[in-house]
């Protein structure tokens, strides 16, 4: 049999350290050696919502574009595909109309029969609760600091948060002054990056910063 896995994490903190990846990769490795299946890719999504749409899954999108008739994708469990219901039901749909199907290495509803059929939808359902509850969790706790007159969110670059309060960040600010310098003279975002050697995205948050008195 051939397979192909899939690997995702959520967070951009996730996406920069690989947690988890590791402890996804050795359970699907080990799926795929008790199946006798060849993985023939590994196919990874970091920093990537479970309920983000099809087409900002990347690596997703290639995984099932790898599969082909008898072929498995293989994940360490259903929620790494996603924690929405209709976008599942669809990864599914795609599997099937590949002659692939989708292997849990958990064990979770696998298998053909109406047993695991339910199993999936149940998994499924309570994936996007999960993810659900989390969002209104999330949502409680910041209006629960917005009322307290707390600073939502990350600071600005150039400024770092210390004991409540915004300090600068010396070299950081020095960015700062010499972007709002280069675009005093008119050049673009695009020049100033290649000016400075700096991401497009740095330029872009530099500008919208505030220069230490």
């Amino acid at each position: 049999m051939r397979a192909v896995a899939y690997l995702r994490v959520s967070t951009n903190e996730q996406a920069e350290s690989g947690l988890g990846l590791d402890a996804q990769r050795a359970a699907v490795l080990a799926e795929c050696e008790r199946m006798g299946a060849t993985l023939d890719a590994v196919f990874t999504d970091e920093g990537v919502s479970g309920g983000a749409d099809l087409h900002l899954c990347p690596a997703l999108v290639a995984a099932l574009d790898a599969l082909d008739d008898g072929a498995a994708l293989v994940v360490a469990k259903r929620d790494r595909l996603g924690r929405d219901v209709y976008r599942l039901a669809l990864i599914e749909r795609m599997a099937e109309r590949a002659g692939a199907r989708i292997v849990s290495a958990d064990g979770t509803g696998n298998g053909d029969d109406p047993a695991a059929l339910l199993m999936r939808r149940m998994v499924d359902a309570f994936a996007e609760y999960e993810r659900a509850l989390i969002r209104s969790r999330t949502s409680a706790a910041l209006q629960a600091k917005k009322a307290r007159g707390e600073r939502l969110g990350r600071p600005r670059y150039g400024w770092r948060v210390e004991d409540g309060e915004l300090v600068p960040v010396e070299a950081e600010q020095a960015v700062v002054r010499q972007v709002a310098d280069l675009r005093a003279q008119g050049l673009s975002q695009r020049a100033i990056a290649a000016a400075l050697g700096l991401p497009k995205s740095k330029v872009h948050r530099a500008l919208h910063t505030e220069i230490a008195a």
